[in-house]
């Protein structure tokens, strides 16, 4: 039997990073392209409280984590595995951080070699890496860029000084991890470094705005949904009908959603086991007023 098989476009979620100096519109761009794409938008908000001042624009929930440690990024990201869209603003404190705890280290334990230091915090941030990576909604990451000034001739011929953006603040080839890079100037124009879809490559979009949003979840989805997995199907089926309790059929209900976030069930499916569950409560609703 051959190891390869032919190959498909499945559904997809989004990975996606934009990065650039402090004003450019990282923040806000990003919960506009958040709220195109669709669904409840958890917020991970290590710039002070940043995106709250943005809470009667858009519809979100929010997290401050106490630190800035890659851990607490982690935690975070996988407790806003129920949220259809998370917005990392920013992962450049995590890199901050982790070349502040590699110092540590090679001061602690390997005598200043901050080579040697790198042994574990290189599996560390790959341990951010993956948790983006494997979260079950869409990503949009900003990351603050080091800024730089120039000087610039205008139309009428004089100098004036001009802020730009060099490289993002986070790890080497970090660009990689993600579908879609976009890289954001202070006049808030986006040009699109990098593009998997290859609609959008070497764009310049003004202010990036919900519209961008829905077309990237129209790339996204312009494919057949993954197969789920019908022994999780035939299971919870079997569950609903040997439940006893209305608790338990609480249980399978959340149950039911959660698979669908994961991608085991479509939703067509869920929307049936939901109205057996609700069938089932109100049998066994019956059944306790016979009882009695």
């Amino acid at each position: 039997m051959s190891v390869f098989q032919k190959a498909t476009k499945s559904q997809a979620k989004l990975r996606a990073a934009i990065f650039g100096p402090s004003g450019a519109g990282k923040t806000f761009s990003s919960l506009r392209i958040a709220t195109g794409l669709g669904g409840r938008i958890a917020v991970i908000d290590t710039e002070r409280g940043s995106a709250a001042k943005y809470a009667d624009l858009f519809d979100f929930d929010v997290a401050e984590p106490a630190d800035k440690t890659i851990d607490s990024y982690v935690e975070t990201i996988k407790a806003a595995g129920e949220y259809d869209v998370l917005v990392i603003d920013s992962l450049s404190h995590a890199w901050a951080e982790l070349l502040a705890e590699i110092d540590r280290l090679a001061n602690a334990k390997f005598r200043g070699n901050t080579w040697s230091a790198w042994s574990e915090g290189t599996p560390k941030q790959r341990r951010l890496v993956d948790a983006i990576l494997d979260f079950p909604g869409h990503v949009i990451a900003t990351m603050r860029s080091k800024t730089e000034w120039q000087t610039s001739s205008d139309s009428s011929g004089k100098s004036r000084p001009v802020r730009v953006g060099l490289a993002p603040e986070q790890g080497k080839g970090i660009e990689y991890e993600f579908d879609v890079l976009f890289e954001i100037s202070p006049e808030h124009i986006v040009h699109v470094i990098k593009d998997r879809s290859g609609r959008f490559q070497d764009r310049t979009i003004d202010k990036p705005d919900e519209e961008f949003g829905k077309a990237l979840a129209a790339w996204l989805s312009d494919a057949p949904p993954p197969a789920e997995d019908a022994e999780l199907v035939e299971k919870a089926k079997a569950a609903v009908i040997e439940a006893d309790s209305v608790e338990r059929l609480d249980q399978l209900r959340r149950l039911v959603s959660e698979r669908v976030r994961e991608g085991k069930f479509h939703q067509a499916t869920a929307d049936q086991l939901v109205k057996d569950i609700l069938a089932r409560v109100e049998e066994i609703g019956t059944e306790v007023g016979a009882v009695s």
